[in-house]
């Protein structure tokens, strides 16, 4: 449990979750979608891990087995949060980086339930994701953009008189 967030008004203490290097370490180092599968086995209590693999499963055409995995990530990051204080409400800042597994987990599954067509899951968990921490859903959808413009392609030549 942590400080109260400006936008707090309720004074709800945040909620902080503990650090998990060791997940954060094995996600950062998988390429692939068996490697992901393997950091979930030796970890699968971590809403990061199950996040990871849902994000790295998800494909719009066929969403269904990200959204499973993603629907596990849900439950091991509520659990999670509950052990840590939440009380089903409250802010959960994206800013402390161990809650940002629960929060793309929260996200994932918002995703793929776009994709099935769940609309009221997805007004569901957008809320959630607003409650927990106003920026979340624009932190997640711009983190994979350049952070700075691309360099101009063009070339200009200026050519004096031969």
């Amino acid at each position: 449990m942590g400080s109260v967030s400006g936008n707090n008004l309720l004074g709800t203490p945040e909620t902080r979750l503990p650090a998990e290097p060791e997940v954060q370490a094995a996600v950062a180092a998988a390429s692939d979608i068996t490697e992901l599968t393997a950091v979930v086995t030796e970890h699968p209590a971590s809403a990061l891990a199950w996040a990871a693999l849902a994000r790295a499963s998800f494909v719009p055409d066929e969403p269904v087995v990200a959204y499973a995995f993603a629907r596990v990530g849900y439950h091991r990051g509520l659990d999670a949060l509950r052990r840590n204080g939440w009380k089903g409400a409250g802010p959960v800042p994206w800013s402390h980086e161990p809650n940002r597994g629960v929060l793309r987990a929260l996200y994932e599954l918002r995703r793929a339930a776009e994709a099935i067509g769940e609309t009221d899951e997805v007004a569901r968990l957008t809320d959630f994701l607003s409650d927990a921490d106003e920026t979340v859903i624009a932190q997640i959808e711009t983190e994979d953009l350049p952070r700075d413009p691309a360099p101009p392609t063009e070339a200009f030549v200026i050519r004096g008189r031969d």
